[in-house]
C-alpha cells in the first residue's frame, strides 16, 4: 500500500471520527468504475482502465491502480484476457464467478482456484507482448520489471519465474518483434533480392518499433532464432563465398539499416519538441546556412541549396541501401570469378 491508502486526507478539525473520515482512493475509483459498468457506460467485452490510464485519470500512485483492478478482478466484474486487457466480464462469468468460490476457510483457498487471479494467466509471451506495448508508448526509459509487472496486476517477482532479468526481457522483445514481420517468402529469389526484402521489412521494423535500434547490438548480440532465421534466409542463395565473408556481408548489410533506424527516434523526439518536421526545420535553418555559402568555400553544399533539395530518412535509406548493394554485387562477382576453374 501507499501512504495515499492508510493515511486520511486533511480535513477541518470539527469533522472527526471514523464515520466521516474520506475513503481511500482506491475506494473511490473502485466504486466509480463500478459505477460505469452498472450503468453500461463500460459494457461486456470492453477495456476498462489499464493502470497506467487509472495513474493519469486520478493521480494515484501505480500500486493503487494495481489494488483497483485486482479487487475488481475479486469481484467478479473485470477478467483478464491473455494478450489483449482486462475487459469487463460478462454477467453470466460474474455469477458463476461468485458461486464457485469457497467460503472463506472452507476448501482450497481462493487464491488458489480463482482463475481470474492475473497470475492465473501469466506467461513470457504476455509479459513480452506488454513490455513492447510500454516501450511502443513511451520509450525504453519507461521500461522495468516493476512497471510491467504494474500493466499486469501482478507482483514484481511473479515475472522473474518466466523471465531472468530486464537484458532477457529486451533481447525477447527484439527477437518477437523481428519475427511478427517474417520477410521468408519462397517467391522471392535471388541473394539481392532478398537482402533488399529483409532491410526494408526491418526498416519498417524501426519505424514502428523506435526502442528497437538502440536494443540491437552488433558486437555483443544475444542468440534471438527469430531474427538470425531471417539472416539465414537472406543469405540461403549466396553462393561463392566462405561462411566468414557470409557474415561481414550480413552484418554490414544489417548494420547499416540498424545505424539509420537509430536516427528515427530522435528525429522523431525533435520534431516532438520542436513543432517542427525535418522540412520545416531545414528551411529555419536557410539563413544561417546561406551566411555560411556566402564564403564560396563549399560548392557542393552551394549547388544543393540552390535547388532547394529536400532529404529525408527513407530517402537516405534507400540510397544507401541500394549503393551498398552495388557495392557486394561488385564483390560477390569479383570474389566467385576468382572461384570458377
Amino acid at each position: 500500500m501507499t501512504s495515499t491508502e492508510t493515511q486520511p486526507e486533511a480535513r477541518p478539525e470539527t469533522r472527526s471520527g471514523p464515520d466521516t473520515r474520506p475513503d481511500p482512493p482506491s475506494v473511490r475509483i473502485i466504486a466509480e468504475i463500478r459505477r460505469r459498468i452498472a450503468t453500461g457506460e463500460l459494457r461486456p467485452g470492453d477495456r476498462v482502465p489499464s493502470t497506467r490510464s487509472i495513474t493519469r485519470e486520478w493521480g494515484v500512485a501505480m500500486a493503487t491502480a494495481t489494488k483497483v483492478l485486482s479487487t475488481l478482478g475479486r469481484e467478479g466484474l473485470v477478467q483478464v484476457v491473455p494478450g489483449v486487457a482486462t475487459v469487463v466480464a460478462a454477467p453470466a462469468s460474474r455469477r458463476s464467478a461468485g458461486a464457485s468460490r469457497p467460503a472463506p476457510g472452507r476448501g482450497t483457498p481462493a487464491a488458489r482456484t480463482d482463475t481470474r487471479d492475473p497470475e492465473h494467466f501469466l506467461t513470457r509471451e504476455r509479459i513480452v507482448r506488454t513490455a513492447i506495448a510500454v516501450a511502443d508508448d513511451e520509450g525504453m526509459a519507461a521500461l522495468s520489471m516493476r512497471r510491467i509487472a504494474a500493466e499486469l496486476g501482478v507482483s514484481a517477482m511473479s515475472l522473474y519465474r518466466y523471465v531472468p532479468g530486464k537484458d532477457e526481457l529486451v533481447a525477447l522483445m527484439a527477437d518477437t518483434v523481428f519475427g511478427d514481420l517474417e520477410p521468408s517468402r519462397a517467391d522471392i529469389t535471388g541473394w539481392r533480392a532478398r537482402m533488399e526484402t529483409t532491410c526494408r521489412v526491418q526498416w519498417d521494423l524501426y519505424r514502428s518499433h523506435r526502442w528497437l535500434a538502440q536494443a540491437v547490438s552488433l558486437t555483443r548480440p544475444r542468440p534471438m532464432p527469430k531474427a538470425m532465421a531471417q539472416i539465414e534466409w537472406m543469405m540461403a542463395e549466396v553462393e561463392g563465398l566462405d561462411q566468414d565473408e557470409m557474415l561481414y556481408i550480413a552484418l554490414t548489410v544489417i548494420g547499416f539499416t540498424r545505424g539509420a533506424g537509430t536516427d528515427i527516434d530522435s528525429e522523431v523526439e525533435a520534431e516532438r519538441t520542436t513543432g517542427l518536421n525535418n522540412t520545416d526545420w531545414l528551411r529555419s535553418q536557410a539563413p544561417a546556412l546561406h551566411h555560411v555559402l556566402q564564403s564560396g568555400a563549399f560548392p557542393m553544399y552551394s549547388g544543393v541549396a540552390a535547388r532547394n533539395s529536400v532529404f529525408d530518412l527513407d530517402t537516405l535509406f534507400d540510397f544507401g541501401l541500394n549503393r551498398l548493394l552495388d557495392g557486394i554485387d561488385a564483390f560477390i562477382r569479383e570474389r566467385t570469378g576468382r572461384r570458377l576453374p
